[in-house]
């Protein structure tokens, strides 16, 4: 896939070892166009979809591509564009569940990012994670919408404690829930640096492998085989959920202008 200069992209999502489905979605597109590049710039999307095999993997697929849609054709700045793709998956997805029993019951985590202008805007429900690496730290740029994560904020678990809770994966919101949309839309972007390192992923990955891991990995491979070490690391440990991996890696020279269109990856069931 060819993408416009200033970033390394690499993504990959594997089964895991005991799933035999992969619920798990994700995509990166930039617009064909030139003009259309310098409006919206680049988007990334994980999605983890929930509600057993067949619910889950309409929920993914369906929250990653219309997020896509209605990010790239919105004529509204970025993070107000991510904001109306999230409500719009969110509806789509509780209508979908409405008009097939079969479905009821399914929804999916979102995480999607858009690079602007050398920004970066965000948009965040349930627990797949956005992280940045800078130099030798990284940081966690969102927050998990879990039972877990609410007993931490409330003072009764610690962070480290949450990690390992066997409650860990209940979700308290997600696209397509019975309940209005909760998700995490940060009013300010993020200013990206040169050499900066963005990776999304579902909790198949952070589940299993701890932020200092991610850290090491990150840091001392290129993003292609730091998916593949990340994915295996994973997968000795037993894997016992679909796994998902995007990064993106800021190139030193400024990222702004385009030379070249770029076709969309989005990836299924081990395609990326």
């Amino acid at each position: 896939m060819k993408i416009r200069p200033g970033i390394e992209l690499a993504n990959v999502t594997d089964t895991g070892c005991e799933r035999e489905e992969n619920e798990d979605y994700f995509c990166y597109v930039e617009p064909e166009s030139d003009e259309q590049f310098a409006k919206k710039g680049r988007l990334a999307v994980v999605a983890d979809g929930m509600g057993g095999h067949e619910g889950g993997q309409v929920a993914s697929r369906l929250a990653v591509e219309v997020v896509r849609d209605i990010y790239l054709g919105s004529p509204a700045d970025p993070q107000t564009a991510l904001l109306e793709a999230f409500q719009g998956a969110h509806e789509i997805i509780r209508r979908c569940a409405a008009e097939r029993p079969e479905l009821q019951g399914m929804g999916t985590t979102c995480t999607a990012v858009a690079i602007f202008d050398n920004y970066l805007y965000s948009a965040h429900v349930g627990d797949s994670r956005l992280y940045r690496i800078r130099g030798s730290a990284i940081t966690r740029l969102t927050q998990d919408h879990s039972y877990v994560h609410r007993l931490v904020a409330e003072g009764i678990l610690h962070l480290e404690e949450a990690e390992k809770h066997p409650a860990r994966h209940i979700l308290t919101a997600a696209l397509g829930s019975d309940s209005a949309l909760q998700a995490e839309f940060p009013e300010t972007p993020v200013k990206l640096e040169p050499e900066d390192i963005l990776l999304l992923c579902t909790d198949g990955l952070h589940g299993v492998v701890t932020d200092e891991e991610i850290l090491a990995v990150g840091t001392r491979s290129k993003p292609a085989e730091a998916c593949r070490e990340l994915v295996q690391l994973a997968k000795d440990r037993g894997a016992p959920d679909n796994i998902t991996v995007q990064i993106l890696w800021v190139e030193p020279q400024l990222m702004g202008s385009a030379r070249q269109p770029a076709s969309a990856a989005t990836g299924k069931g081990g395609q990326s």
